[in-house]
């Protein structure tokens, strides 16, 4: 799926809640997967950056450098954060802002209450660090937030640095 970017007005906009049952949600669930899977260095991915007002989300750190804890592939439907603790700053880039990064406050440890899609099965989610970080990412896409909507000013968002 094509990834859109700022200032798309999906990306501003709170996503509507969802039927995680809903066979065109599971199959929205599975065009995320496939797409962050095929996204170099993207861990996370959420329906508005597909264009899809829905909240929908993937997230996937296995395997990073910056990754304490992981629960390999996850994805959540109507996903909410029911505690946060331990925040902290860290650098955080997007798919959907291509061209900056930015300095982000963000709990190093919550608890995430959603629906898995398919089964509709509810689960709670106790994650931390870098996990915790991506998670919370994509529940601000699902508001309709960008991570750039999260930074203490101007002093903290930087060009992205392209590696070859």
């Amino acid at each position: 799926m094509k990834v859109v970017t700022a200032p798309a007005s999906v990306l501003s906009t709170p996503a509507e809640e969802v039927d995680p049952t809903d066979p065109a949600i599971v199959r929205l669930a599975e065009d995320l997967v496939e797409t962050m899977r095929v996204s170099p260095g993207c861990v996370g991915l959420a329906a508005p950056q597909i264009g899809v007002s829905a909240q929908v989300f993937c997230v996937d750190v296995t395997g990073h450098p910056k990754a304490a804890t992981t629960h390999g592939v996850l994805v959540l439907c109507n996903a909410r954060i029911v505690e946060a603790s331990r925040w902290r700053p860290g650098r955080e880039g997007c798919m959907s802002v291509p061209d900056l990064t930015g300095d982000v406050k963000r709990a190093g440890r919550i608890v995430v209450e959603a629906r898995r899609p398919g089964t509709g099965e509810a689960i709670t989610l106790t994650t931390d660090a870098f996990e915790a970080r991506a998670v919370q990412h994509e529940i601000d896409h699902c508001a309709g937030k960008l991570f750039l909507d999260r930074v203490a000013g101007a002093h903290a968002i930087f060009q992205r640095k392209v590696y070859l």
